[in-house]
Formats: C-alpha cells, structure tokens, sequence
C-alpha cells in the first residue's frame, strides 16, 4: 500500500456523474473518503484509488472508464510539480524533474527514462512504475498513462512522435478505443507501462521557460518531505521565502506557482486559520529580523528586500512587530554583541 494525493482522481465525480452514477457511493465501497473526490491535497491509499476507478466501471458497464478520466485531467493538477516540469529547459531536464519529486504527488511510484524494450535503434521508453508489490489495476493504469501521454504532448506543445504504448494488462476496452485516445499503437499485457518515443525528443528544447519560476517551484518541492503531505500554509511560506526580495509576493503569482486559483488558495488557507497577509507578514518579519540584527545592510535596501514600496513601510512594520523602530532594535542588537 502506498500513498497518492487525491488529486489523481481529478475528473473522476464529473465522469462518473456524467454516465448517471453516483461517485460517493463508489467511494464508500471501495474504502476511499469522500472528501477525496473533490479535494487534490489529500493522502489517500493507491489501492483505494485503484479500486474506485474499478467499481465505477464495472457498475456502469463502462469499460474505457480510465481513459474518459484521463483525457479530462488537467496537467496543472501535479501542482508546483507542473510548474517546474513546464519551466524546464528542455524534456529531459523535465522527465528529470519528474523522477525526482514524483513522490510529491504519489509516494512510491515514479518515472523514468528506459531502453526500449525491443532494442529498436533511436527509441527510448518513458517508463511509469507503480512501485514494489503493487499490482497495477486496469482503470487506474489507463488514466494514468493517458494523463502521462498528454502531460509529454502539453509540455512539447502538440505531436512527439510517439512510436507505441505498452501497457501491462489485456485490454478492458476495444483495441481501438486504446489507439484513438493515444493516436498511437498499443500493445497490452507487456512487462512495464511505458510510452516507445523517438530519443531525440529528449534533447527537445520547451518554449515560454521562465527560470525564475522553475527555480522557486523546485526550491518548495526540495523542502518536500516523503513522509508526510505539506499542509498549504506551510507551502505558502516555503514559496514566499524563495521569492522575497527576488519575484513577486503577490497572491496571484503565489498561487500561480502552487497550480491553484487565488480563491481556492485563500480558502485553504482560511480553513487552516491562516490568510496570506498573515503568511506573508511573517516571513517579512522573521526576514526583516535577520537582516536587521546580523547585517549593516541600509535601511532602504532592507525595505526594497522585503518589497515594501518605501522604507516608511519598514518603521511602521518594526513597530508593529517590536514596538521599536529598525534603528532602535539594531542599535540593540549592536549593544548586545
């Protein structure tokens, strides 16, 4: 048993309703919370997941259910992991990115760059692994390599050439339903579940790369620990901490790098007892601290460095914060030492 961010299971209340079902139902028996279908930052189990996807195409006589999904997920829902692949200078450095903070998003599984399996001369695999012991169910392989082939076809902005899909279990769907969802051939009941591609692609430079932003989003996703979810206000700080004095702080550009919609940011927020202002005041605070009382850094530089308009800001913030002024609480720090 491993764990995933219920984000995987973007589109799946919408499918489901859409064919006349009931999604809660669903995931009651299948050991899923409730909650999980219309949340993205919940753990949930992989098998509760995986099974979920299973009951709903069973009970609806639905059979190409994970691929529906699939082709309705958004690529934003791997959050700052989205931005960071986007912002890569080219596939590989994304693919990379990949591998390295996957467990971001699902605990245990991954990707990586493979061999093609039949040796075929200027092809690699992409290959998606579900981690040790786990038996990939067919639903749950078939959004998920789908939302892989559209995440690769996203990032290179159309076509790349994929040769074939590989996936490890027999069809569920007709053949041909696999072969127009991935405009490509596939073969069923192989080793691995991998995209066949052309190497060259992954030499392939991305367009609109803003390494700023991919700088910061791989600086939150490196603070990411394995064993447990981030909770969003601690997210919040680990972005601002990286931009402050470097990019934006706004809650538009904040919220751009953590893949969520401004409201929805300020809503999780809210339901943690936070708001951005008081996210935001803080790490100025705890900024404006340091450089106040270890450095001789000018007043005016100190303001710009924690992106107040003028250092007036900076006198009523220290006071605020201290019930001191930025020259008193240096001159005390200078005495201390």
């Amino acid at each position: 048993m491993s764990l995933v961010r219920s984000a995987g299971l973007q589109k799946f209340r919408q499918c489901v309703e859409g064919l006349g079902g009931d999604a809660d139902v669903y995931a009651r028996r299948a050991g899923l919370p409730v909650e999980a279908l219309d949340a993205d930052e919940l753990l949930v189990e992989d098998t509760a997941l995986a099974a979920v996807m299973e009951i709903a195409a069973a009970e609806l006589g639905c059979p190409d259910l994970g691929l529906r999904v699939g082709e309705r997920q958004d690529f934003a829902m791997l959050g700052p992991l989205s931005v960071a692949m986007q912002h890569s200078p080219s596939v590989a450095d994304a693919l990379e990115c990949t591998s390295r903070y996957m467990f971001v998003h699902a605990r245990d599984f991954g990707v990586s760059v493979v061999d093609a399996p039949d040796g075929e001369h200027g092809v690699v695999g992409l290959r998606y692994s579900f981690g040790a012991g786990v038996r990939p169910l067919p639903q749950a392989t078939d959004m998920t390599m789908l939302f892989f082939h559209r995440a690769v076809t996203f990032l290179v902005g159309g076509r790349y050439g994929l040769r074939s899909v590989d996936l490890p279990h027999q069809p569920v769907a007709p053949r041909s339903r696999y072969e127009d969802a991935f405009g490509a051939r596939v073969r069923f009941g192989r080793g691995s579940a991998l995209l066949r591609v052309p190497s060259s692609l992954l030499a392939r430079p991305l367009d609109g790369v803003d390494d700023t932003v991919r700088r910061i989003a791989l600086a939150f996703l490196s603070q990411q620990p394995r064993e447990a979810g981030p909770v969003v206000t601690a997210k919040v700080r680990a972005v601002l901490d990286q931009s402050l004095g470097t990019g934006s702080t706004e809650l538009a550009d904040v919220a751009r790098i953590l893949a969520v919609h401004p409201r929805t940011l300020q809503r999780q927020l809210a339901a943690e007892g936070e708001s951005y202002a008081s996210v935001l005041d803080v790490v100025r605070r705890t900024r404006a601290r340091t450089y106040l009382m270890t450095t001789d850094m000018p007043l005016a530089q100190v303001s710009d460095l924690l992106g107040f308009a003028e250092q007036a800001v900076l006198s009523r913030c220290a006071k605020r914060w201290w019930g001191r002024t930025p020259t008193e609480l240096r001159r005390e720090a200078r005495a201390r030492r």
